[in-house]
């Protein structure tokens, strides 16, 4: 059964394990999902880090705060990045995201160049939380079909972290 087959946000094994510079990174991203939280605004969180090891990006969902309804995590990762940071450098890039990306924060990372995701919770646990309010839906679409029409290999990895991931979520979302 694929992971992204279960329907619960109940604590279960990581269907992705995670080495330990993933692991460090990816909880960097969750804690800038609880900081986006703390702010009044959705609760995601996410860092790009280089081939290198280098923090080249760090943001918080911020949607709230500024009313735009682009202000994702990982779009406003991938702003930071811009014009200063060449594409063969992110090609190597990991984008570390505290929730599987939406189909927008995919195509910014399609866009940019970006090589490699590794994320939190998956969308599927996700809409668990949000419910069935209509401004609370997202287009169910896996950020893995996003990548997999991209003419340039990226690599995901997730959901992982599952239960650090699920965290800022829980008492969050209205249903």
């Amino acid at each position: 059964m694929s992971a992204l087959m279960f329907a619960t946000p109940a604590p279960l094994e990581d269907p992705m394990p995670l080495g330990d510079a993933d692991g460090t990174y990816l909880r960097q991203a969750i804690a800038l999902s609880h900081t986006a939280r703390a702010r009044g605004n959705r609760p995601f969180g996410a860092v790009v880090v280089g081939g290198d090891g280098k923090l080249l990006a760090e943001a918080y969902c911020n949607t709230t705060e500024t009313g735009d309804c682009t202000g994702h995590a990982e779009t406003n990762a991938v702003r930071q990045l811009g014009p200063k940071v060449p594409r063969e450098v992110l090609s190597n890039a990991t984008l570390y995201s505290s929730g599987e990306p939406c189909v927008m924060c995919a195509g910014a990372i399609f866009w940019s160049g970006i090589g490699r995701v590794v994320f939190g919770i998956d969308a599927v646990r996700l809409r668990v939380f949000r419910g069935e309010r209509a401004e609370q839906r997202d287009a169910e679409l896996s950020c893995r079909d996003v990548f997999a029409a991209s003419p340039h290999a990226i690599e995901c990895i997730g959901p992982a972290l599952l239960d650090e991931a699920s965290l800022p979520h829980v008492g969050f979302w209205k249903s």
